[in-house]
């Protein structure tokens, strides 16, 4: 999985980025967007509601992040890095 979001910028300089986990979006969108409970999350994700919360609360983190200092998001499956996917694309 890679996905890339980047901001629009009037000077067309990016500061940076910075790398949110498959498994952080997967825990912010059934608590967020499916509006599942952490418990009930972890249960969809075979993770306990401790581990729901760590990665809720990163992924929230990196997110904020990158909203007030403008900087993209990559977002990669653990153990994938960017230079893997940069190969893959040539």
């Amino acid at each position: 999985m890679f996905n890339f979001f980047t901001p629009s910028s009037p000077n067309g300089k990016i500061s940076g980025s910075v790398t949110l986990f498959s498994d952080e979006l997967e825990a912010l969108r059934l608590v967020y967007y499916e509006e599942l409970s952490q418990e009930e999350a972890g249960d969809r994700m075979g993770v306990s509601q401790a581990t729901i919360w760590r990665l809720v609360n990163s992924g929230r983190k990196k997110i904020v992040k990158s909203l007030i200092e403008g900087k993209s998001i990559l977002i990669l499956s653990r153990g994938e890095k960017a230079m893997d996917i940069e190969e893959k694309s040539f």
